[in-house]
């Protein structure tokens, strides 16, 4: 694929992984496998509150075709095929949920340059219609998104920002919600955190006149060890820590506090990853 623009989808993803990944009040167990045959298996099993779920996944490939199934505890089939290099610089992903024959989906990507293209179609009566685009380098880039629904014939959203990426920092400002809600965020790698980085986020919805302020950071203890926390106005404090055990097999602990109610019983959250 070209290096470019890169995806709408991607505004601002440097920030929102460091505030939001691996946070869990969950317990989840995730084990990698994989056979002579080049499949790959994943096993997720995961207890929320008094309830416990789970999936299986295989993910074959062979030369530019991904395939990808899961089967989950409530009798769900996932199927994705992915098909990479269809056309120069365009990449194909069909899926398709069953028992729910409506939730077919077709997406075609396009990279180019100094641009990138996205569209995705319902395989069902009156689908949905999604598709983005952005254009610029991969230092600054313009972008939109919309989703149009042919059984209505209304755009159910419509959503434009910029980013702006450089090697050790990234920002964005994203109009989302039909132009109700606006993000900016900003990240930034410091040396003093050992490879961590730093980032805030303002987050304003217009209808409600609500603002929220999050800042979070990262910061490695040792090149097996991060340790990560994230607080907003509204006195949510979270923190992480995660633990390599072995290469690639990881063990988070995370917990979730309201600082403005100190009565009520904190949120943990522990996920162990392991991958032979």
């Amino acid at each position: 694929m070209s290096k470019g623009p890169g995806l709408f989808s991607d505004f601002g993803k440097k920030s929102k992984d460091l505030l939001n990944k691996d946070y869990t009040s969950d317990q989840k167990f995730t084990i990698f496998s994989s056979s002579y045959t080049g499949v790959a298996l994943v096993s997720n099993l995961v207890k929320k509150g008094g309830f416990s779920s789970g999936d299986v996944a295989a993910q074959y490939k062979h030369k530019n075709v991904l395939v990808d199934v899961k089967l989950d505890t409530e009798s769900n089939i996932l199927t994705t095929f992915t098909i990479t290099d269809l056309l120069p610089s365009a990449k194909a992903v069909a899926s398709i949920k069953l028992p729910d024959y409506n939730s077919g989906k077709l997406e075609v990507q396009y990279f180019h340059e100094h641009a990138a293209l996205t569209t995705a179609v319902g395989l069902k009566k009156s689908p949905a219609v999604d598709f983005s685009a952005t254009i610029g380098t991969p230092t600054i880039a313009f972008g939109a998104e919309t989703s149009y629904m042919t059984s209505s014939g209304e755009f159910t959203k419509y959503n434009a920002g910029v980013n702006m990426t450089k090697p050790d920092s990234s920002a964005s400002v994203i109009l989302a919600d039909k132009g109700d809600s606006l993000r900016v965020s900003y990240l930034h790698h410091l040396n003093q955190l050992n490879g961590g980085a730093v980032v805030g986020e303002i987050a304003r919805k217009f209808s409600t006149n609500e603002n929220t302020l999050t800042v979070g950071c990262s910061y490695l203890v040792d090149p097996h060890t991060l340790v990560k926390a994230k607080l907003n106005n509204h006195g949510n404090l979270g923190a992480l820590v995660q633990h390599e055990l072995r290469p690639k097999s990881f063990l988070t602990i995370s917990g979730a506090f309201d600082t403005k109610a100190l009565e009520t019983t904190p949120k943990f959250g522990l996920a162990l990853s392991l991958k032979p």
